[in-house]
C-alpha cells in the first residue's frame, strides 16, 4: 500500500505543476493579446474615460462633492504649437529621440533613491501617457512593471504625435479638469488652439500636481517654472514629427 501511495504522489506532483503552468501560461498570452489590440485600437480610437477620472469621482463622492469631468478632445493638429512645445520642454525633452524612456533621468533617480531623498522622477511624456491611459495611479513595482510594457507598446503601435495627442487630452490639468482644453478654458476662458506660449507654459507648469497648483494662483515656484519653460520652450528645436 505504501508503495502505490508514493507512486501515486510521484504522479499527480508534476501533473498538478503542469496544469498550473498550462493556465499561467493561456493567461499570459490573453493578456499579450488583449493589451496589443486594447493599444492597437487607442491608436485610431480615443480613449473615452481612464481609471484616474474614475478614480477621482469616486473620491468626490467621498467628500461630499457633486461628480465633475471637465474634458473635450481636440485633434493634434487643431492644438497649439506653444502648448505642445511646453509640455515638451516642461517634462521630457528628448520625446522625439528616446524610444519611451530617458535612462539618464533613471539612473539620476535610482542614485538619488539610494541617498534616501525625495526626486521629482525620471517619467517621460510617453511613461506618462501608458499610465495615464492604461493603468492606476500608484507608485508599486508591479504598477512600475506594467507602466513600462504599455510604454514599449505606444511606442512600437503609435507615432511620436499620437502620443502627445493622448496626453495632452487626457493628463489631469486640476481638480475634475483633464486635457489642454478643459484646462485652458477653465483658467483663460479661451480655446487650447489659441494659447499664448506665457499661458501654455503655465498650465504646464502646473503638471506634477495640478490639484496643489493652479495657473488661476501661480506661487513663486510655480512663476520660476513658467520663466524655466519658456526659456527651454525658446531652446527647443522645432517639433519635426
Amino acid at each position: 500500500m505504501s508503495k502505490r501511495k508514493r507512486t501515486t504522489k510521484r504522479k499527480s506532483g508534476p501533473s498538478l505543476f503542469k496544469k498550473i503552468m498550462s493556465v499561467v501560461t493561456r493567461v499570459f498570452i490573453w493578456f499579450l493579446l488583449a493589451s496589443v489590440l486594447w493599444v492597437l485600437a487607442y491608436r485610431f480610437i480615443n480613449p473615452p474615460i481612464t481609471l484616474l477620472m474614475i478614480l477621482r469621482n469616486i473620491e468626490r463622492k467621498t467628500d461630499g462633492k457633486p461628480a465633475r469631468m471637465d474634458k473635450e478632445w481636440v485633434d493634434f493638429e487643431d492644438m497649439s504649437d506653444n502648448m505642445k512645445r511646453a509640455a515638451v520642454s516642461a517634462e521630457d525633452q528628448l520625446f522625439l529621440t528616446h524610444i519611451g524612456f530617458d535612462v539618464k533621468a533613471i539612473e539620476k533617480a535610482f542614485q538619488t533613491n539610494k541617498k534616501g531623498k525625495k526626486i521629482k522622477g525620471g517619467s517621460t511624456i510617453s511613461q506618462q501617457t501608458a499610465k495615464n491611459v492604461f493603468l492606476w495611479p500608484g507608485r508599486s513595482w508591479i504598477r512600475k512593471g506594467f507602466e513600462a510594457y504599455f510604454t514599449l507598446l505606444i511606442e512600437l503601435l503609435w507615432s511620436k504625435e499620437r502620443i502627445l495627442e493622448v496626453y495632452l487630452n487626457v493628463i489631469e490639468m486640476g481638480d475634475g479638469i483633464y486635457g489642454a482644453e478643459a484646462a485652458a478654458q477653465a483658467y483663460f476662458g479661451k480655446s487650447c488652439t489659441k494659447l499664448t506660449r506665457s499661458q501654455a507654459a503655465l498650465i504646464a507648469a502646473c503638471f506634477p500636481n495640478p490639484r496643489r497648483w493652479t495657473p488661476k494662483k501661480p506661487t513663486r515656484y510655480i512663476k520660476h517654472r513658467q520663466y524655466l519653460i519658456l526659456k527651454n520652450m525658446r531652446r527647443l528645436r522645432p517639433l519635426d514629427f
